[in-house]
């Protein structure tokens, strides 16, 4: 595809207010942290310079999107500083929204060109396979079962189930110290099934919605919350100084962006996305503006998984 770059096309500031991954959307009766007023040091989101020309033979998903003059891509809603709708201004942020905008720059649509559809995971396949979507990029673990059904560009980020504490409890250092110890998670979730493995001897909590069981670690009834830690660093940069991630993921959940698993030819494109804004810094300036904001430290993706 040829790509001749043109105007430079700025994203939206964080613009967050929170509640968590059990609901449906965010309201503003939850606004995380982030970048405190005033703030002078607050790492800048990037500028995604828009393609021209690109012209994806092949590939069905860009020839309607073309055809429509918008992408439509399905995201999360609900997750503090990766997939996040203000319900008081309709903006979209966060890493996993950041990444969708860097994808569809390349692919030669500006913002504005985006229509966002919120996708729980449970319909997450049935949006891609019946087109609802033209890619999709939230939380979305890359594995065998799923491969079997959409197509992946990626991984972009490793994640893993993690722990989040309190800031100041120095007890729980890992999931091998959770022993006797109260650990929520929502009912259902892959963390909460291997929380509850024996080895660990957790006393588990299973509620709803993770703001459900964050709300309870602050309060002190139960000690820490587990999921992924990407979603976790977004609870943590949304309560600065009070809480915390531990850092010792206990399983692998590599991220990455479905699409028709047909559509060879847009997830070999959506994959250079990715690489490029890897090489040239656009990548980890995103991770330092969304997810770094939570005091960890940035690492590189994983090597892509082309197929």
């Amino acid at each position: 595809m040829k790509l001749r770059k043109t105007a430079a096309v700025a994203v939206a500031v964080l613009a967050l207010s929170a509640t968590a991954c059990g609901g449906k959307e965010g309201s503003a009766g939850d606004k995380p942290a982030g970048v405190q007023p005033g703030a002078t040091n607050a790492p800048a989101l990037p500028k995604y310079v828009v393609a021209t020309n690109v012209d994806l033979k092949g590939s069905p998903a860009f020839q309607a999107a073309k055809k429509r003059g918008k992408l439509i891509v399905g995201s999360k809603a609900d997750q503090p500083y990766l997939g996040f709708e203000d319900q008081a201004t309709k903006k979209r942020s966060g890493f996993d929204i950041e990444i969708a905008k860097m994808i569809a720059a390349e692919l030669g649509f500006n913002e504005s060109q985006i229509e966002w559809k919120t996708v729980d995971s449970s319909t997450r396949e049935t949006a891609i396979s019946k087109g609802q979507v033209d890619y999709y990029v939230g939380t979305y673990t890359i594995n065998d079962k799923r491969k079997a059904q959409v197509g992946f560009a990626g991984p972009y980020y490793l994640a893993g189930a993690d722990l989040l504490v309190r800031k100041d409890d120095t007890s729980i250092t890992g999931p091998d110290a959770v022993k006797g110890k109260k650990v929520c998670s929502i009912k259902g979730s892959t963390p909460l099934q291997e929380i509850k493995k024996p080895q660990y001897g957790a006393d588990t909590t299973e509620l709803g919605k993770y703001s459900d069981c964050v709300q309870q670690l602050l309060t002190k009834q139960v000690d820490a919350v587990t999921t992924d830690d990407a979603i976790l660093k977004g609870y943590a940069a949304q309560n600065p100084g009070k809480l915390k991630v531990v850092g010792k993921p206990f399983t692998k959940e590599p991220y990455g962006v479905g699409m028709d698993k047909e559509d060879k030819v847009l997830r070999d494109a959506v994959s250079n996305a990715l690489d490029k804004g890897v090489k040239d810094g656009t990548y980890k300036k995103i991770y330092e503006a969304t997810l770094g904001l939570s005091g960890s430290d940035y690492t590189a993706p994983p090597a892509l998984e082309r197929y």
